[in-house]
């Protein structure tokens, strides 16, 4: 054993525990993007309780829910970054402490800011987490157990939005809106003790954490953060009855994001050395390339691989679908159908165990076809029971509505394990925490603006049929179903895209 990086290296775990290192380090890490995931979704029970209780509008109430995904979505693209200068088990920790800390905070925080900031601090941490897993998973497991791998990671991350909201209910119902909050301090505490005995000290590799690489790069962060706030608070005014407001955003947001791809390839460019004349000068000159020196917050050689490109389009268009989906489904069983919370609770629990279960059984399954074609079948369902929906009529009952919930949830379960293997498989492995927070960053970031562009879409069609329906209940179903087509339309685009995304046919090797 190399104890040169001391007792908690990678090599030294692996020399502990031998083969079933890397399943404890997955369990590990898959707590800990629990207890992200949970501080994501659970919340979204408890909007109106502190909307009441702060006497706020539903408007900037809201920003405890967006504040979080644009600090979640932004903070992504630093976790290549924080591991290769920190190593992974510093990174997982401040991440866990930070959640800890925040759910703490916001549930016993008597003044509105302070449960921002909490939400801000749990954004980040949730962020720089959630890429870790699949880096680990395609750095430690051989290509044959990825899936499986993938499989298990997926099932137990998604138990926690599936449970979480139906547990959550009950806790605000009994205990307030402050529990909630506290939800996330269990998972957190046991991924901090099992973080203790099996995530290492190294840097994605085994390679030794690195104080001295180089810095963050501060400049594209901010550009990035800037550009993302923007785009989302411009699609935000698009509902607005000004939109010049909301054109102006937009238009800096693209303008941003321009500047940010500019200054990712000026950093990509190799530097020339600096020749000088005396050891002072010297010494004054390797200080300042070192204050200088930064590496790209985005290194865009990752889209020069046409899976990984093909991948992240997939992974945008696919977040679109999936949390505006995940925004329109609750409001038209309540809007659309008159059907109660509970009950939309209680009906839609089976169908995220069934979610979980199928990510499990197509991680077993995934060697007998490619990661692309899981993704493709997944996806055609999705978009199969999005177009579908137009068909449900509380007339004929409602065993056609969950049919349809459970056809896309099934879609849902072939795309999530296999969408990361797909895209990150077979890039060159100096480039997979690179690609896995990028992939991360464009899902979010689609995810994100999905939300809104349901809404949008959602809140035009409604204005339509308002002005032009003599039966108002009629005129909400249609608008309703016009946004289920829009999602399945943007679902079928993925789909194109990720025929494109499959693996080239090696050529035979030759002796």
């Amino acid at each position: 054993m190399d104890l040169a990086q001391g007792p908690h290296s990678l090599q030294a775990l692996q020399a502990r525990y031998g083969e079933r290192h890397r399943w404890l380090l997955l369990l590990s890490v898959m707590l800990g993007s629990m207890a992200a995931v949970m501080s994501s979704t659970i919340l979204n029970v408890a909007i109106p309780d502190m909307s009441t209780h702060f006497t706020l509008g539903q408007s900037r109430v809201q920003w405890v829910t967006s504040g979080f995904m644009v600090a979640m979505t932004v903070s992504m693209l630093t976790t290549p970054w924080l591991l290769s200068r920190y190593g992974y088990r510093r990174v997982y920790e401040v991440c866990m402490w930070l959640l800890l800390g925040g759910g703490v905070v916001g549930g016993l925080a008597n003044d509105f800011p302070l449960v921002m900031a909490a939400r801000v601090a749990e954004g980040l941490a949730a962020g720089v987490v959630q890429p870790i897993p699949a880096i680990i998973i395609l750095r430690a497991f051989a290509s044959e157990e990825q899936g499986r791998a993938s499989g298990l990671f997926g099932m137990g991350v998604v138990l926690a939005p599936a449970i979480g909201p139906s547990i959550g209910g009950v806790l605000v119902d009994v205990f307030g809106w402050r529990s909630i909050f506290f939800m996330v301090v269990p998972l957190a505490m046991v991924a901090l003790w099992l973080s203790r005995r099996y995530v290492p000290t190294s840097a994605p590799g085994g390679v030794q954490a690195d104080a001295d690489s180089p810095g963050l790069d501060w400049i594209g962060l901010a550009l990035a953060s800037a550009s993302t706030l923007m785009l989302l608070n411009g699609l935000v005014q698009l509902r607005s009855d000004d939109a010049t407001v909301a054109l102006v955003l937009l238009a800096m947001a693209g303008l941003g994001m321009v500047v940010f791809v500019a200054w990712q390839r000026h950093l990509l460019k190799p530097r020339r050395r600096v020749r000088t004349a005396s050891s002072g000068r010297k010494a004054k000159s390797l200080r300042q390339a070192r204050q200088v020196r930064r590496g790209p917050l985005m290194n865009l050689q990752v889209f020069g691989h046409r899976q990984f490109a093909m991948g992240a389009l997939v992974s945008f268009t696919y977040g679109i679908a999936l949390f505006g989906s995940t925004y329109l489904l609750p409001v038209y069983m309540q809007m659309g159908l008159d059907l109660s919370p509970s009950y939309i609770g209680a009906a839609l629990l089976p169908a995220g165990i069934l979610l979980a279960v199928t990510i499990a059984a197509v991680g077993r399954l995934s060697h007998r076809m490619p990661p692309a074609h899981w993704v493709s079948w997944g996806l055609g369902l999705l978009a199969l029971s999005f177009a579908l929906m137009p068909l449900v009529h509380p007339a004929a009952g409602l065993a056609l509505l969950w049919i349809l919930v459970i056809l896309g949830r099934i879609g849902l379960g072939f795309i999530l394990p296999s969408l990361n293997l797909g895209a990150l498989r077979g890039l060159p492995k100096d480039l997979i925490p690179q690609a896995s927070s990028v992939i991360g960053f464009v899902r979010m970031l689609g995810g994100a603006a999905g939300v809104s562009i349901c809404a949008i879409v959602l809140e035009w069609r409604l204005a339509v049929y308002a002005l032009t329906a003599s039966h108002p209940g009629r005129a909400d179903l249609r608008a309703f179903n016009e946004t289920f087509v829009f999602l399945a339309t943007m679902t079928a685009l993925a789909l194109l895209a990720s025929w494109k995304m499959a693996e080239p046919v090696a050529s035979p090797a030759k002796d």
